[in-house]
This record gives structure tokens, C-alpha cells and sequence, in this order.
């Protein structure tokens, strides 16, 4: 399964350098009229785990298929276990991504992240804590809807994606370690803005 994912990831790079050079023959728009910002944010509570985090991001819009994109990562989680026990963790980092849009309204997504994690594990009928700072990398992959993705105009997106690394240290809502055989979806929610940009007709 997550070879097939893996190549599924490739084959959306390589249609991006396909739509990329076709946006060739379009009218050149300045540089600043590209870009845009905005994000997504985390709120879960699932399993006796709460998380909340957000996902700022800057990007360019290659054209009328592609984004491009680097994004920001900061989160904090608290699992309790069935035996009293608790973990608490800390994630910062950042990747960058790419979508590329089908459809105005549908995207597929790949997001290559590295993110650090400080961990504090409270063991259950004990007064002592255990510690660890952690990194490791993360591929997510999916796909996501939006309310519409027009020239110069802002819109919301929702997301889910899949860690297709599974990486041992990775956020523990990426992959659940005593859930290993299982895909665990990664919801996101957020808006896209863009900047430096007038609104164009819907034919642009």
C-alpha cells in the first residue's frame, strides 16, 4: 500500500513540471502576482488524545494547475493511556508542498515535512517524568476540496492526507505506534489567500 502511495507522490511531481511548462504559454504575470498565504489549522480529540496546532504557509501559484509552497508546522498533544498513564508532546517544523488542481474545486497533495518533537511521558502511580527530543521525516499525501479556486480571489479548502513514511519518531497522529498496520487520516482545514493580486475574469 504505501508503495502505491509512494508512486502515486511521484507521478503528481512529474504532472507538475508537465502543467508547469504549458503555463509557459501564457501571458507572463509579475512575479509578486503569484504568490499567496495562508493556512490550515488542527483541532482533534480522538482516543483520548487532544491535539491543536496550526499550519501557516507561503507560496507561488505556478498557474492554473499548480501551487508551490513551503509551510510551517506548531502543534501540542496530550494522550492519555487506558493505564493512567499520559504523554504530552510539542511539534514544531516545516516542509514544503505542491498541489496540483484537476478541478477548481478538487486538489491532489504531496507535503515533505520535518518536524521536531519534545516529549514528556508521566507513568502511571509514579511522580517521575521521562523526556526526549525527537525529529523525523514525514511524506504526506492526499487529496483535498475547495470552495473554489478563481484568480485573485481567497478560498477555503479541507484536506486528508496520509503519512506515507511511517518513520518511528513521526507525530504520533501521523502514526500511531501501536497501530502500525492501520492508515491514519490527517484532517486539515484552512484558506488561501492571495497577494498582490486584482480579481480576473473566471476565463483566466
Amino acid at each position: 500500500m504505501k508503495k502505491t502511495i509512494l508512486l502515486l507522490s511521484c507521478s503528481m511531481f512529474l504532472q507538475q513540471i508537465i502543467f508547469a511548462q504549458e503555463d509557459e504559454t501564457q501571458e507572463k504575470k509579475p512575479f509578486k502576482e503569484h504568490l499567496f498565504t495562508g493556512g490550515s489549522v488542527s483541532l482533534v480529540f480522538y482516543n483520548n488524545t487532544f491535539l491543536i496546532g496550526g499550519n501557516p504557509v507561503f507560496g507561488y501559484t505556478v498557474g492554473k494547475w499548480v501551487d508551490l509552497g513551503v509551510v510551517a508546522n506548531f502543534s501540542y498533544s496530550s494522550e492519555h493511556g487506558t493505564y493512567g498513564d499520559y504523554l504530552h508532546q510539542t511539534i514544531y517544523g516545516g516542509g514544503v508542498f505542491t498541489k496540483i488542481y484537476p478541478l477548481r474545486s478538487i486538489f491532489l497533495q504531496a507535503q515533505l515535512e520535518h518536524n521536531f518533537i519534545k516529549q514528556k511521558y508521566f507513568p502511571y502511580g509514579t511522580n517521575t517524568v521521562e523526556k526526549a527530543n525527537v525529529d523525523a521525516n514525514s511524506l504526506l499525501v492526499g487529496a483535498g476540496y475547495t470552495t473554489g479556486r478563481f484568480p485573485g480571489q481567497s478560498f477555503f479548502y479541507f484536506a486528508i492526507l496520509v503519512d506515507v513514511l511511517g518513520q518511528d519518531h513521526s507525530p504520533y497522529l501521523y502514526n500511531d505506534p501501536y497501530r502500525k498496520n492501520e492508515i491514519i487520516p490527517i484532517v486539515r482545514t484552512g484558506i488561501q489567500i492571495p497577494l498582490f493580486q486584482g480579481k480576473k475574469n473566471e476565463s483566466d
